[in-house]
């Protein structure tokens, strides 16, 4: 055997405990031989838009008829609120939303059936643990300035979740109401 096949022979043996030692996700083992902590999303903060989980129909406040069913539910090991909106008429949509735990910012990224993407970002308010407000660029308005969307999505008494959403096309200064919807349980409760 030449000297360098020996050399890379004693190499792969000493390499194989290591290579052998990484679980399927590729994670190794530390000094101690015990695996790494793995991230989790099992905090009080990430339950923050737990209330907006479910199925869902979606109408217009005020009015009976839905026009919109809504699923929203928990993947990726609780790290993710995935939803998707399927409207009786027209296109639907995929959002994700989850929260960025070093800034304590959630983030949803909502795409629909027409092109493009928005991104909105915001969080819980208030001491009740019933509210959240997100908020991106959306669109613009009638003059072509780009227009800011805040959605604050509600859990109410009932049951329900209100969203309403409003939009400025003066970075904040003022607000529109652009649709007020109410979620209602489905299948009724």
């Amino acid at each position: 055997m030449s000297m360098m096949k020996a050399l890379l022979t004693a190499a792969a043996l000493l390499a194989a405990p290591a290579a052998m030692a990484q679980d399927e996700n590729g994670a190794g083992e530390d000094a101690e031989g015990s695996q790494p902590a793995k991230a989790s999303c099992d905090g009080i903060e990430f339950r923050a838009f737990d209330f907006w989980i479910g199925r869902w129909t979606v109408a217009n406040n005020g009015e009976a008829l839905p026009f919109a069913m809504n699923h929203i539910e928990s993947v990726a090991e609780g790290c993710v609120i995935r939803e998707t909106y399927t409207p009786m008429d027209g296109p639907m949509g995929v959002s994700m939303t989850t929260l960025e735990p070093d800034t304590g910012v959630w983030h949803q990224q909502w795409v629909g059936g027409v092109p493009g993407r928005v991104h909105f970002q915001g969080g819980p308010v208030g001491d009740l643990g019933d509210t959240m407000v997100l908020t991106g660029f959306w669109g613009t308005d009638n003059n072509g300035v780009p227009r800011l969307v805040r959605m604050t999505y509600t859990y109410r008494e009932d049951g329900t979740v209100r969203q309403l959403g409003e939009a400025s096309s003066d970075q904040g200064t003022s607000w529109q109401v652009s649709f007020d919807l109410i979620y209602t349980p489905y299948p009724p409760q």
